[in-house]
């Protein structure tokens, strides 16, 4: 168990996760979620620990619970320098560009920053990291929000791209999708 997980956990708390509704349960249980599947996908620990974190700053379409970015020192503390850079970039990017960059079969990775508006290269680590911490957030919650539809091939396009447990889980997850959903029986 990493030494960090109860001061992570209890930062959360302290700020309210377990207070916030988010995909039918507590965001604290969301964040969590994700942590432990992606510990269970053998991932390190900046990657886990990026996971708890990877909307602390709200994203794009999540605005149910942020802190101010000028305590981003303050969690980089908490959960070291990379794994909160990979949590500012779940955070910050636009859905658009991050989707149309893993649309790419090679180049440069880009995103745009929400929150300047600036293009920001990924360098190869993060770019691969970024996807697993984001596709693993999807699957966390895309059977409590039945929003199956949003954002589809993107997400599996990522799982395709990272291979191996990202597509099982990818997998595994769809094959519960309700007959009555408005994708149901595309895995694409």
């Amino acid at each position: 168990m990493d030494e960090q997980y109860r001061a992570m956990v209890d930062f959360l708390v302290a700020e309210g996760t377990d207070k916030v509704e988010h995909t039918k349960k507590s965001f604290l249980a969301h964040l969590i979620g994700v942590y432990q599947d992606l510990e269970a996908w053998g991932c390190g620990q900046d990657v886990c620990r990026a996971g708890m974190f990877h909307s602390i700053y709200g994203t794009e379409p999540f605005q149910g619970f942020k802190i101010p970015l000028e305590r981003r020192a303050e969690v980089r503390e908490l959960i070291g320098e990379r794994a909160e850079r990979l949590a500012y970039l779940n955070s910050a990017m636009t859905r658009a560009s991050f989707d149309a960059t893993i649309q790419q079969d090679e180049g440069p990775r880009t995103m745009i920053d929400r929150f300047t508006g600036t293009e920001i290269e990924l360098a190869p680590a993060d770019f691969t990291d970024l996807c697993t911490v984001h596709l693993c957030d999807w699957l966390e919650q895309v059977e409590r929000h039945e929003s199956w539809e949003n954002r589809r091939s993107a997400f599996r396009r990522l799982a395709e791209m990272l291979s191996g447990v990202a597509v099982e889980s990818y997998e595994r997850v769809c094959a519960r999708e309700p007959k009555t959903s408005l994708s149901a029986g595309s895995l694409a």
